[in-house]
């Protein structure tokens, strides 16, 4: 195996590689990088086994200046590997292997011959047999990514809420996730019927997928089988397994009606949140009130700790109606969610300081809704 490239190309061929390459793993092959050359081009691989990376860099792209003078696969380590292309002194490289799997990296007057293990040894990636394909344009898939996986479970306690549900029926992509203290939901309209899935896909690979989708990134492509996923970005492809069991129903968990309806630019009560929280995140049980008093439409933001002392704020609302209310919540559960809004108004609606609260974006109410769940502080 042999072949040159530009230093640049490949960095970024690696880079994107390396999301799925632990040294953390039980198979002493995955904490390597696999390289194949072939009349395609140069195929870069990497897995950890639950998630796996593998990106074509095109030997007809001219971009590359890629020439391979010999087909040939070889596993390298990972880390040492990496650093070294990325210190090379050249932006022209050249890889050869020769002596069975040692393996000779060249460029400008630098020379480092690293020890390969045979790819023979490399799991296969999963097949995904399966014709239908859901198609979403990069920026509407990142965000429905950012905007659910912020509310999976950290817990392997309950596997099934670390990740975020996904069923698609009757042209509507509908994703949802919850740890049981928060939701977040998100629907699409999709343009045209693209079959049916309902799967539920670790929120630990989309949150890596999302660093993937660039602004550039005009589609990301979805196919599934019965126990992988497969999204194609351009000439990258990411697989992850899915997880296995029933997602609970989380639609009984949505309150129909509200007793208390207060609208909020949602970057502005972020600012309030994140400023009492400077306090309550000294105290140990880390909440702060939310207090609205409807008949004078006022609204107040209040965190304390004992030990440092309390913050109070005034927050402005473009509408309170309903009953006056007393609510304690998580402070990051609610930074969280006011992110996921951006520069939005929104409606957060309340029906007692002990049940959950919604908030739902002022416009497009149908398609976004994040929940979470008060703490009982008495």
């Amino acid at each position: 195996m042999k072949f040159s490239i530009k230093r640049s190309a490949f960095i970024q061929g690696i880079n994107m590689v390396s999301r799925a390459i632990s040294s953390k793993t039980t198979i002493p092959i995955l904490t390597g990088l696999k390289l194949s050359a072939s009349n395609e081009g140069l195929i870069l691989t990497g897995s950890n086994a639950d998630v796996s990376i593998e990106t074509v860099i095109d030997r007809n792209d001219a971009d590359n200046e890629l020439i391979i003078e010999e087909e040939g696969s070889i596993v390298l380590p990972a880390r040492f590997f990496s650093g070294i292309v990325k210190k090379l002194p050249s932006d022209k490289m050249t890889l050869s292997v020769a002596n069975g799997f040692q393996t000779e990296i060249t460029s400008g007057t630098s020379s480092f011959t690293i020890n390969g293990l045979d790819a023979a040894d490399y799991p296969h990636l999963p097949e995904i047999e399966n014709d239908n394909e859901i198609s979403l344009s990069g920026d509407v898939f990142k965000e429905i990514i950012n905007q659910t996986v912020i509310a999976v479970s950290n817990q392997e306690s309950r596997p099934i809420l670390t990740g975020v549900h996904f069923v698609l029926k009757d042209g509507t992509l509908f994703a949802v996730a919850t740890d049981s203290h928060r939701l977040s939901q998100r629907k699409v309209a999709l343009p045209d019927n693209q079959g049916e899935y309902d799967v539920i896909i670790p929120g630990s690979s989309l949150s890596e997928l999302s660093k993937m989708i660039s602004d550039d990134t005009e589609n990301v492509k979805m196919k599934i089988t019965e126990n992988q996923v497969l999204f194609t970005i351009g000439n990258t492809y990411f697989y992850s397994r899915l997880l296995e069991g029933t997602y609970p129903d989380t639609s009984r968990l949505i309150p129909k009606e509200s007793e208390t309806n207060v609208q909020f630019d949602a970057y502005e009560l972020l600012g309030a949140i994140e400023r009492a929280s400077l306090l309550s995140h000294e105290s140990r049980n880390n909440v702060v009130k939310l207090t609205i008093k409807a008949n004078v439409k006022q609204v107040t933001i209040s965190g304390n700790s004992p030990d440092v002392g309390n913050v109070e704020e005034e927050v402005e609302s473009k509408e309170v109606a309903g009953n006056d209310l007393e609510i304690s919540f998580n402070p990051d559960y609610m930074k969280d969610a006011l992110r996921a809004f951006g520069h939005s108004m929104i409606n957060v609606s309340f029906t007692s300081s002990l049940r959950p609260f919604t908030l739902v974006p002022s416009e497009d109410a149908e398609n976004f809704i994040e929940l979470i769940t008060p703490v009982r502080t008495f």
